[in-house]
């Protein structure tokens, strides 16, 4: 059996895989959310461990695991004491803008360049170097080597093992990671005044990450990625030119390149994986908001007792309505980059309702999955055909269909929808020697639907430009 550990950014999530990485058995918790201020979102550190280590205890049960692995939210960014574990400060979450204003002053080029991102607040570095400032005797302690800096599965992992260390997809996502040569990056290092002793050890996807007894005996933590990276090798997007997209917290487009591609067109190039010490890599689109979008509906509109009952409500929506829901309220990710965004509806008139609200958070899923092909076509020279599919909102078909219809894309649903843990199992067990390496048959993919798309060209393309004028009504200084 492996046990995958999926830590995400609004739920701890673990899966029970068979030898053939069928599930057996799920255990999830919901992660609670903290916003100081405005912008601000965090995590109290404690409760990421907590939530862990129960849930791998359900999800394993009295089954006998062979290994463990680790996937995460990436970028969310913890300092902690080397000799206790302990956080100094709550763990600064991914979609946290506190930052937006010193990444302003940052040199593009260069960080672009050497890690293949674009100078934004979404990045570790920042954070680590707004913690550095502001939190008394930090700096002194970090630069005494009293501190350790890592992502979440950098904190989760040395809080189970006592081992400082990241894998090459996480590291790839600090804006620290030179992704050229696989190394922290001086110069960079320099610019955001990040002393080089809080930093971790950085390691293949699949590799021996050290010994948990949190099951109550010696299990191996044997992988680790980012989820986006996680989800690809779930999706089992092991070929250049192949395409995945997960709908969680946020959206996440992956095109797999194989060779580092440079963007034209503010895609983020990125680590795929890194097996065996080769790193593959590719093209990756950031949407800050989706699931949060619905999250929202519900929890702060109150207009919805359940994501379900959005997908229930959008058909009966007036397929007249040209209502649209910019889900900026963390800033727009790629390929604006506008942290000064904020969200927006537009189109109400007094016949609109909850359904039309609904269809409109679900749409812009797919019109900002469009936004993200349109620049990725730029980049390759040519339009990807399929896309395959997972996260939470994967289950929604309506939302589905009308991403196929939008995009003009077959969308392929797979079987088991938690891609992200699937793929930190399948590192897990590729380093056990139970799985085949990518490149090789992955009979872990199975077909569950295919979408097509049924929407006219042309009307596709209207409705889109509808929504590109809705989004450039949102668009800060940055924009």
């Amino acid at each position: 059996m492996l046990l995958a550990l999926d830590q995400g950014t609004t739920s701890t999530r673990a899966i029970r895989f068979d030898a053939a990485l069928r599930p057996q058995a799920t255990a999830q918790r919901e992660l609670t959310q903290h916003f100081p201020s405005p912008g601000w979102v965090e995590h109290e550190p404690e409760d990421l461990i907590a939530d862990s280590i129960a849930m791998l205890r359900e999800a394993a049960g009295d089954e006998r695991i062979t290994a463990i692995g680790i996937t995460n939210q990436r970028e969310t960014t913890l300092l902690w004491r080397r000799d206790t574990g302990r956080a100094i400060h709550r763990a600064i979450v991914w979609q946290d803008r506190r930052t937006a204003e010193f990444c302003a002053g940052l040199p593009e080029a260069l960080i672009t360049e050497r890690t293949g991102l674009l100078p934004d607040p979404y990045f570790s570095a920042s954070k680590l170097a707004w913690l550095l400032e502001h939190v008394p005797g930090a700096r002194r302690d970090a630069e005494a080597g009293r501190l350790c800096f890592g992502t979440v599965d950098s904190f989760l992992l040395f809080r189970l093992t006592g081992m400082h260390a990241t894998d090459a997809t996480n590291a790839s996502r600090t804006m620290l990671w030179n992704i050229h040569t696989g190394e922290w990056d001086e110069e960079l290092l320099r610019l955001f005044n990040i002393p080089r002793a809080v930093l971790p050890e950085v390691m293949d996807s699949a590799a021996e990450f050290g010994v948990t007894q949190v099951l109550g005996r010696p299990v191996p933590i044997r992988g680790m990625a980012g989820d986006q990276q996680a989800a690809t090798i779930g999706q089992a997007c092991f070929s250049p030119g192949m395409l995945k997209s997960t709908y969680g917290t946020g959206c996440f487009a992956m095109l797999v390149t194989g060779a580092a591609v440079a963007s034209r067109h503010r895609l983020l190039t990125t680590l795929a994986w890194q097996l065996g010490g080769r790193r593959s890599y590719a093209l990756e689109g950031a949407i800050f908001n989706a699931g949060s979008t619905v999250q929202w509906l519900r929890d702060g509109l109150g207009i919805i007792a359940s994501a379900a009952e959005a997908t229930a409500l959008a058909p009966q929506a007036d397929p007249a309505s040209r209502v649209h829901l910019v889900p900026a309220f963390t800033g727009l990710g790629a390929p604006w980059w506008d942290s000064t965004a904020r969200a927006a509806l537009s189109g109400l008139t007094r016949g609109t309702g909850r359904a039309e609200i609904a269809a409109a958070a679900l749409e812009a899923v797919a019109f900002q999955t469009q936004d993200l092909l349109d620049a990725m076509a730029l980049d390759m020279g040519g339009r990807t055909s399929t896309i395959r599919v997972d996260g939470g909102m994967a289950r929604s078909d309506w939302t589905m269909q009308r991403l196929a219809d939008i995009s003009g894309c077959v969308v392929d649903r797979p079987e088991v929808t938690e891609t992200t843990a699937l793929g930190a199992a399948w590192l897990a067990g590729h380093q056990s020697g139970l799985l085949p390496g990518p490149g090789e048959a992955a009979p872990h993919w199975r077909l569950e639907r295919r979408f097509m798309p049924q929407m006219s060209r042309p009307e596709a393309k209207a409705r889109h430009g509808e929504w590109l004028g809705a989004v450039r009504g949102v668009l800060g200084s940055a924009g």
